[in-house]
């Protein structure tokens, strides 16, 4: 039962995510400044949850003061670094290499896991990750292989990649060092060392004249990052995390692609080729695989 819950979390999870990774997209047609946007969604997001988390905040101050340092590592490369880096890289890559480099996740945190940590990955973990690596390949090139060897790393590549890791780092961290918080308070306390850290690249956006102009898209955008691919997908990831591990839970980033694909049949009209069939086998397959064996 506890399984199947985290796997509702996970699956809810990438949905917003996938749909986040289009809307940062989006934001740069509208030259909305990318640690503008961060920085507004997370504030916005602090004040959402500030009434309904202050008290056990307060009450679990003495747990914040002992773990300051995990808990600032974590809101730095969760809030200030992952979201920031990844709007920014969107100026300057295609979506299809940047959902080609997010199926890293995973691999990224089977790799620190085992090299930092003590869990044991198991065969299976890692045949699951290829075979669901397979299937995003499929989607990305749509079953055009050749496309692998012109996708040149550019600066937004190798930023994505820096997110990667980031995001990687955060995620072990998360199982490892066991805050004693629950998660929405966890959370609001990441937000808040996160913003912390954003201050200083929102002020030299300003000083740059980089200003967010306030229109219809900006609303809708940074009402969609605050509400779904922020407060939300942050609450599910934590505790999927924190009742299945980072390792299992990593794998189930391979659905992003997927969602993506579906997004853009039913939101944008395009239509649904064998491709996405394929890839989505390929990627649920490497999902079941990698959960189903302990």
């Amino acid at each position: 039962m506890q399984n199947i819950k985290a796997y509702i979390f996970l699956i809810l999870c990438t949905l917003f995510w996938a749909g986040n990774f289009i809307v940062g997209k989006v934001a740069t047609l509208f030259d909305i400044p990318p640690f503008t946007l961060n920085f507004y969604r997370w504030l916005i997001a602090f004040i959402i949850l500030f009434p309904f988390t202050y008290k056990k905040i307060f009450n679990g101050m003495n747990e914040i003061k002992n773990r300051i340092i995990p808990l600032s590592i974590m809101g730095f490369t969760s809030i200030t670094i992952f979201n920031s880096v990844v709007y920014y890289s969107l100026n300057f890559t295609q979506v299809l290499n940047g959902v080609l480099m997010i199926s890293t996740i995973p691999v990224l945190i089977i790799f620190f896991s085992s090299l930092f940590t003590n869990e044991k990955i198991k065969i299976s973990q890692i045949f699951g990750v290829i075979t669901s690596l397979i299937g995003v390949i499929i989607i990305v090139t749509k079953l055009d292989f050749i496309k692998l060897l012109s996708l040149n790393l550019n600066k937004g590549d190798l930023w994505i990649l820096v997110a990667m890791i980031s995001w990687a780092t955060y995620s072990i961290m998360v199982k490892e060092k066991k805050i004693n918080l629950e998660p929405l308070v966890l959370l609001q306390t990441l937000i808040f060392i996160g913003l912390i850290f954003l201050i200083p690249f929102y002020l030299f956006e300003i000083y740059n004249e980089q200003y967010l102009k306030i229109n219809i898209p900006v609303i809708l955008t940074i009402g969609y990052v605050v509400l779904f691919a922020g407060i939300g997908a942050y609450i599910f990831w934590i505790g999927a995390i924190q009742l299945v591990g980072p390792s299992r839970a990593g794998i189930f980033l391979h659905l992003m692609p997927v969602f993506s694909s579906m997004m853009a049949i039913f939101l944008l009209g395009e239509r649904l080729a064998i491709f996405h069939i394929y890839g989505a086998f390929f990627i649920l397959s490497g999902i079941i695989v990698s959960s189903k064996f302990k």
